[in-house]
């Protein structure tokens, strides 16, 4: 089970992969024509004619990508009068030694997943996660205690109450027993058993809602809904 359930999501990892991989591609040419280098000078200096020439060039390819990767005309909108606002706002960071293309498609793609990692903290985005990807969700000691998760875990094991976070650490860190810990906390064994399943939901919780596998889930459920 626990293989299966690998498998599906890094064929969902690649699928998306793929989807970013296109998102950023575009020419590898670093100058702008003259025309544009007269606009991006302008547009540095608050011009707004300048910033119209910008939306007109612009504002078709990032509307075709945007669209791949979000599915909502409305949210596609709201997101390209976004970037646009992020350009016009940093716009005197724009270097016309540089591909001011790769520049704003940098801002859109940053863009997208500010607005993906919003909508994760959504808590029917994430019950519906949950729902389409409980298989993957019940892998609980080998996802929580990987490795790569050390920081995560710590960070979720901070966030319990002092009881639980002792025996949690004491039995599920140190892998002492429920007698081991209901001796030196000075409790009963069932109180140790009860609080540990609690505190293990909640370990579990966290880190799963806040790991990258998460937000690729959201993508996933979202773009698939």
């Amino acid at each position: 089970m626990f293989y299966v359930n690998i498998w599906c999501y890094q064929v969902i990892r690649i699928d998306l992969s793929g989807l970013i991989r296109k998102f950023a591609e575009m020419p590898q040419e670093n100058l702008q024509d003259s025309e544009e280098l007269q606009y991006l000078d302008g547009l540095k200096n608050g011009q707004r004619e300048a910033f119209d020439f910008i939306y007109k060039k612009y504002s078709k390819p990032l509307l075709s990508k945007l669209h791949r990767m979000v599915k909502s005309p409305e949210i596609v909108d709201e997101l390209l009068q976004d970037i646009f606002l992020k350009v016009w706002t940093n716009r005197a960071a724009i270097d016309p030694d540089k591909s001011f293309k790769g520049w704003i498609f940098t801002i859109a793609q940053t863009t997208v997943f500010t607005y993906y990692r919003k909508l994760a903290l959504d808590k029917k985005m994430q019950q519906h996660v949950l729902e389409v990807f409980v298989e993957f969700y019940e892998q609980t000691e080998e996802y929580i205690f990987n490795k790569e998760r050390v920081q995560l875990l710590n960070s979720a094991v901070e966030q319990l109450p002092t009881q639980r976070k002792e025996i949690f650490r004491l039995c599920k860190i140190e892998g002492k027993s429920y007698q081991e810990a209901a001796e030196i906390l000075s409790i009963s064994p069932s109180t140790v058993s009860n609080q540990l399943v609690s505190a293990t939901k909640a370990v579990k919780q966290y880190v799963f809602f806040h790991s990258q596998e998460f937000l690729i889930f959201c993508i996933a459920a979202y773009l698939k809904h």
